[in-house]
């Protein structure tokens, strides 16, 4: 079923089998070359010439295959020459021969039946095809395959106990999730508690989740606590371009997991076959359907005493198949929701081990990451490392996981390109009015970075991070959000007197919350506790087709007069703050011109100061006096000791 490794996908040693395929060839062309050649290059008139001839006596001919032997007497001696003779001039030989034998030409001739060499060709070259899939099927066999044999064979890795590292204390946060899988954790240590209650436990789990929250890790955690193996495929690995493969990989993974019961089945991103069966236009796919269909009966099959439980996880589980998630068979569904505050931090503590930290607060990192799920706070401290190395420290600091914070966020900073100083100056002011309305109303994020350095496909960002995580959003928050997001849109117009398609994302952004607050939350002015259309989205081509819009035209009308009243009423605020804010935008955006980057420290340092810089500048002037080289005895500006660096602002 498997090797030692969790796999059993090893790839054929073809080098034996390729040399003993040339040889194969080589040995048949030999045999047609040497046995199958007929030249023809001495012809049967040869043979006429010594027997017609008068100063040959030839008195015997004796014809074998392709030869002709003639014995003869030439001055006194006895002779003997062979003559080569074409296969289809063997008749008109015999026929002369025997005329001449009655002329007397001849004493005697002989005709001895030649050996058959084309059928004894025809059984090399089939012997050479039986040996070629002999020695296929061996090198394969011998490999770890069962070669085509196994095309139907399950391609499951298995995960023998002892293999398995993992254990629910490795997987951070996740508690309630924990505690749903902890009963099956206990049904496969001790099945006989549960069967003398006559309690049955659930054949199948589904783990349901975004990406990177932890679905694989938890399948591996149950079956690390539990001590048992762990078939793990994924939904991809059933589908092939035969129909019935699927079927019948299905069939061999429950036999080789009952066969090692008890034990824990995984199938990964398994709505790759268990898609809900005809959605959307052009039926379904027969070998898809023929898995999931397969995969039902193997399930409606099992027996209480089986003692083999069925994991699954997918990122979309509204897609799967009712059939799929009925009691008896995936019974038990199990949201892996992204971590809050505090599992963030238990996560990071995790990743941190084995890397060595000075003065990271991981509990700042944890607030200022707001929506990153396990994998991204893995990545995250990962790039952090990578950049120490880079930079030539033996330690990772706090610079490094804030840059480390925006690197996953945003991707690099594009220091090398040079934008123009037009470009930069609007690019400052577009920020600065986002960081000022920010700062000015929000009341749950606060500023955390502004940059005027171009990253991914921006000229710059805002970075702002919430003070307390929140699981709901009210009017008054999507109305402040929608303010922060025009807000460098208002920036542009009232300081620059003019605008830019810099915005197009701010605003996109701003129809999305106004689309949304109208249409599925009801929280609009005119259409208080109303909503329109449902909040599932159609993934299946088609499967809305012939559906009408729940609402007349009339009223889709006044949903975008409303829309455009929500944005238009925010815009007029927007501008509002920013003229009573003017004295700050102006000192945040020359600031923003003289160092491209200001965090959120220095930003409260210049919103205070109503956008004076002149502490700002004291400051700088004290640190580069403080840090300057002294010069030598002779008045020489080279330095006499190393310069330390200036400390980042």
């Amino acid at each position: 079923m498997s090797n030692d490794n969790g796999s059993n996908n090893k790839l054929p040693h073809l080098s034996g089998l390729i040399f003993y395929l040339i040889l194969i060839v080589g040995i048949c062309v030999l045999s047609v070359s040497i046995f199958g050649r007929n030249t023809g290059k001495d012809k049967v008139e040869y043979v006429y010439h010594y027997i017609e001839s008068e100063q040959y006596d030839v008195s015997d001919v004796t014809v074998r295959g392709h030869s002709a032997i003639i014995e003869y007497k030439k001055d006194g001696k006895e002779q003997t020459k062979t003559l080569d003779v074409p296969s289809e001039s063997v008749d008109e030989l015999i026929s002369f021969l025997e005329q001449a034998k009655a002329e007397g030409k001849i004493d005697t001739y002989r005709y001895e039946e030649p050996f058959n060499w084309d059928l004894l060709l025809n059984i090399i070259v089939i012997l050479a095809v039986i040996g070629s899939v002999v020695a296929f099927l061996f090198i394969t066999r011998q490999s770890g395959d069962k070669g085509v044999f196994s095309f139907g064979q399950s391609r499951a890795k298995l995960a023998a106990p002892n293999q398995i590292k993992v254990k629910f204390e490795d997987v951070a946060g996740c508690a309630e999730e924990k505690e749903e899988l902890q009963e099956m954790v206990d049904f496969l240590r001790s099945p006989e508690k549960y069967k003398k209650l006559g309690a049955k436990i659930p054949k199948g789990v589904i783990l349901s989740g975004s990406p990177g929250t932890g679905k694989t890790l938890l399948a591996k955690a149950v079956a690390g606590e539990a001590g048992v193996p762990f078939f793990h495929m994924s939904g991809s690995d059933f589908v092939e371009m035969f129909v019935g493969v699927g079927a019948s990989r299905v069939r061999s993974l429950f036999n080789d997991a009952k066969k090692a019961a008890p034990s824990v089945i995984f199938i990964d991103e398994i709505d790759a076959v268990g898609r809900r069966r005809g959605s959307g236009l052009g039926g379904g796919h027969d070998e898809r359907e023929q898995t999931l269909n397969q995969i039902l009966v193997e399930m409606d099959g099992f027996d209480t005493n089986t003692n083999v439980i069925v994991m699954a996880a997918t990122n979309r589980a509204d897609v799967l198949d009712p059939a799929l998630l009925r009691p008896g068979r995936f019974d038990r569904r199990v949201h892996v929701s992204e971590p809050d505050l505090y599992e963030r931090e238990a996560i990071l503590k995790i990743h941190a081990k084995g890397k060595p930290m000075r003065d990271v607060d991981l509990m700042e990192v944890a607030r200022a990451t707001v929506g990153f799920t396990g994998a991204d706070l893995a990545n995250l401290l990962n790039e952090a490392a990578l950049l120490a190395a880079r930079r030539n420290k033996k330690e990772i600091t706090p610079l490094e996981v804030s840059d480390a914070t925006y690197r996953v966020m945003m991707g690099p900073e594009k220091n090398s390109k040079k934008p123009s100083q037009k470009t930069k100056k609007l690019t400052a002011y577009h920020e600065a009015g986002h960081a000022v309305v920010l700062r000015a109303i929000s009341t749950t994020d606060k500023v955390d970075r502004v940059t005027i350095i171009p990253v991914g496909q921006a000229g710059g960002f805002t970075s702002h991070k919430p003070i307390e995580d929140t699981e709901f959003h009210t009017k008054g928050m999507l109305l402040e959000d929608i303010k922060v997001s025009l807000g460098g849109r208002a920036a542009e117009e009232i300081f620059l007197d003019d605008i830019s398609t810099g915005a197009s994302s701010d605003l996109q952004h701003c129809n999305r919350i106004a689309t949304a607050m109208i249409k599925r939350f009801g929280l609009s002015d005119k259409f208080k506790n109303m909503v329109f259309g449902d909040d599932s989205n159609e993934v299946f081509i088609g499967g809305s087709y012939g559906q009408v819009q729940p609402y007349s035209d009339v009223t889709a009308a006044e949903i975008d007069e409303e829309i455009k009243s929500i944005i238009d009423s925010c815009y007029e605020e927007t501008k509002a703050i920013l003229h009573e804010k003017y004295a700050i935008v102006e000192g945040l955006a020359q600031r923003l011109l003289e160092v491209s980057k200001v965090d959120g420290p220095e930003f409260e340092e210049i919103y205070l100061a109503n956008g004076d810089l002149t502490g700002i500048h004291a400051k700088e002037a004290a640190l580069k006096e403080k840090y300057s080289a002294p010069s030598d005895n002779n008045g020489s500006d080279t330095p006499s000791a190393p310069v330390e660096p200036l400390p980042a602002t």
